[in-house]
């Protein structure tokens, strides 16, 4: 792994007095799509400056702390900190339910090319990053067993590839917005996103309360 690309994994928990900076990038990897049913097994982080730090969640049947995980918490819920991620609706209620936290401050880039990438119906991370950043980004490792107690190199080559782009992905999709006068309107949509997984959480996506059905 060249110093450009560097990936750091952690056991449990972020190191004491971690700071990434102002803006930064994560996700998460679970066992599944449930956030009730499905553990969450990794999230990753990275300051958009090439290196990205995994954090492994493991319950205590396998040797781990679980969600006592206090350095993390702290970085999710500082509202100066912001959390950037590509469809955030699924990370923020994953976060959010095994933590039992509320996360401030969180920017969207899927929410913005579903704003101004309306030419297409594709809004996945490995195509923007394709037709934005002229990057590939391999998917292959995307169903792979999240909750194994040691995870391959390819699994965590995979994991830092969903953080290491978001910053140069959001200066693009950022401007764009800008430029079609729709930034404002993304950061209503931003604003409302913790609310929204609470109502995942709570079953709300079906019924929908927004929908004009009886």
């Amino acid at each position: 792994m060249s110093q450009q690309n560097a990936i750091h994994l952690y056991d449990g928990d972020l190191p004491d007095d971690f700071d990434l900076g102002p803006l930064v990038a994560i996700d998460t990897e679970t066992m599944g799509l449930n956030p009730h049913r499905d553990r969450l097994c990794l999230v990753q982080l990275s300051a958009g400056d090439g290196e990205a730090h995994l954090v492994q969640i493991k319950p205590v049947s396998m040797g781990g702390r679980g969600y006592d995980c206090p350095n993390l918490k702290a970085l999710l819920t500082d509202d100066s900190v912001t959390k950037l991620m590509h469809f955030a609706r699924f990370d923020v209620a994953v976060l959010q339910n095994a933590f039992n936290i509320t996360i401030p401050s969180v920017i969207c880039t899927k929410i913005a090319a579903r704003l101004v990438y309306t030419f297409t119906d594709r809004h996945g991370l490995a195509y923007l990053c394709r037709d934005l950043l002229g990057v590939e980004i391999s998917k292959h490792q995307q169903s792979s067993d999240w909750g194994a107690q040691t995870l391959t190199p390819d699994q965590l080559r995979y994991a830092a590839s969903d953080v290491l782009y978001l910053h140069a992905l959001w200066d693009k999709l950022e401007a764009m917005l800008i430029r079609e006068n729709r930034r404002d309107l993304a950061q209503a949509c931003y604003d409302f996103l913790p609310a929204r997984c609470r109502l995942d959480l709570m079953g709300y996506e079906e019924p929908d309360i927004f929908s004009h059905r009886a």
